[in-house]
């Protein structure tokens, strides 16, 4: 019996060794996997009546520390939410309680808008976000900010699972580099209420658009 097991002990060290070789080997050869091209912005048609434009950390030091939150994102976000604000949209904000004094004049809060003091990257979680907003008779969420795979890809599942649906201007959010940028879209498109062809304003879902593509009623 000694000796039996003797053999069995040393033929699983040797299975061990050989499998654990097999692993080394293959996680030393390099792949490249190819992502699949993200589907087109949409244009979209809004009701401002129904509409709310939520904006996130358009702040500094967050925005001001990533260039294409300077270069891109605030530019574009800064003309839609004129145009939103001439709309009669409702305009809500949300960031952290230490940020809340320090968003960027472009984009900066005005009497009468929401705001909401965050301690998750979804806004809606363990705040009034969602009651504020429904009290204003919103149903459809412009989502803006930083960053894509971030507090806008989390914030955008707290809407959906809230039966708002929601547009993402592509152009007003990012993240620091174009590989996570466009993880991030995909997590919008592929969250629980999905939108993988990205249907212009599938309810209770998010949609894929673009600033110069929003229009209002």
């Amino acid at each position: 019996m000694t000796a039996f097991r003797s053999v069995l002990l040393a033929s699983g060290l040797a299975l061990a060794v050989c499998g654990g070789a097999a692993l080394a080997q293959q996680a030393g050869k390099s792949m490249t996997l190819q992502m699949p091209p993200l589907p087109e912005p949409v244009a979209v048609s809004l009701k401002p009546a129904t509409t709310g434009f939520l904006v996130l950390d358009y702040v500094d030091p967050i925005c001001k520390n990533q260039a294409n939150c300077m270069s891109q994102m605030l530019p574009a976000a800064a003309k839609l939410m004129d145009r939103a604000r001439k709309a009669g949209v409702v305009v809500a904000y949300g960031t952290r309680a230490q940020s809340m004094s320090k968003w960027l004049p472009e984009v900066a809060p005005m009497a009468g808008d929401i705001k909401i003091e965050n301690t998750q990257q979804d806004r809606f979680y363990n705040t009034d976000l969602d009651k504020q907003l429904k009290a204003k008779g919103v149903t459809t969420i412009i989502m803006a900010g930083w960053k894509v795979s971030g507090s806008v890809a989390y914030t955008s599942v707290g809407a959906t699972i809230r039966d708002f649906t929601v547009v993402i201007p592509m152009d007003a959010t990012a993240a620091s580099s174009d590989y996570e940028t466009t993880i991030g879209f995909y997590q919008i498109l592929n969250q629980g209420n999905n939108n993988l062809k990205n249907e212009p304003l599938k309810a209770h879902a998010p949609t894929l658009s673009r600033t110069d593509l929003i229009a209002f009623q």
